[in-house]
């Protein structure tokens, strides 16, 4: 996969003067990502479980925001841009850095947000957070490579569960676990799923990590009473 992307950063390379400034590189990255290779979202299947799959996004040229823009990312940085994602609510964009400022991109086209359009896109986020609700530069920081990671899991572990694929879920609530150990609402969802599957023990062990943890959690009580029916269960579940 990555062999794929170097092929195409090569391809993009050969076309670029080597003197050519930033707003050049990121003009004819933008052409070549969306019009050339052809990426966009998957608007008939947004979701597909595929689309945050990169090598059947690489494949296909259809993706959600998140999966795009870690292609073109990729890309960015090899043709000498300087650019990373932004976990904006309900929708992953692209920030690329350049001497007269940020500009932030829809990775589903490539067109550039302007400050106001991102304003109007955080109304509705902002109108359920209450008055409480931080401002817009809260919401346009850097997303470090975890984040990133996470969020990407966290879309394929809704598709999942949407569609009970449990076993699926489970593959993807381990990388949860693992990848975010302080994180105790995975670890209790991880539980739930080992639950569903009969891996009653194991969903036991994950409940009581969970209390020890989070001895002030707000479903301290519901906790207990799901780990002391797992424990009355017993059993070894799947193997």
């Amino acid at each position: 996969m990555l062999g794929e992307v170097d092929v195409l950063a090569e391809r993009l390379r050969s076309r670029l003067p080597e003197d050519a400034a930033p707003m050049q590189r990121l003009r004819l990255l933008n052409q070549f990502f969306s019009a050339e290779l052809g990426f966009a979202g998957n608007i008939n299947n947004f979701y597909d479980s595929g689309n945050s799959y990169l090598h059947q996004v690489l494949a296909s040229r259809r993706g959600i925001p998140i999966s795009l823009a870690v292609i073109y990312l990729e890309l960015a940085g090899q043709v000498g841009l300087s650019a990373c994602g932004v976990g904006f609510p309900g929708h992953f964009l692209i920030k690329v850095k350049l001497r007269q400022g940020d500009v932030f991109l829809d990775p589903l086209t490539c067109h550039s947000l302007s400050r106001s359009a991102l304003e109007e896109a955080l109304l509705p986020y902002l109108a359920k957070q209450g008055a409480g609700a931080a401002g817009l530069e809260h919401y346009l920081v850097d997303a470090s490579p975890r984040q990133v990671l996470a969020r990407m899991l966290r879309n394929l572990k809704e598709i999942h569960r949407s569609q009970s694929d449990l076993l699926r879920l489970l593959s993807v609530q381990q990388r949860l676990v693992i990848l975010l150990p302080g994180d105790m609402q995975e670890l209790r969802d991880r539980a739930e799923v080992l639950e569903s599957l009969g891996c009653w023990a194991a969903a036991a062990e994950d409940l009581q990590t969970y209390l020890r943890r989070n001895p002030a959690a707000s479903d301290l009580e519901l906790i207990k009473r799901r780990l002391r029916g797992l424990q009355a269960r017993g059993g070894p579940g799947l193997h």
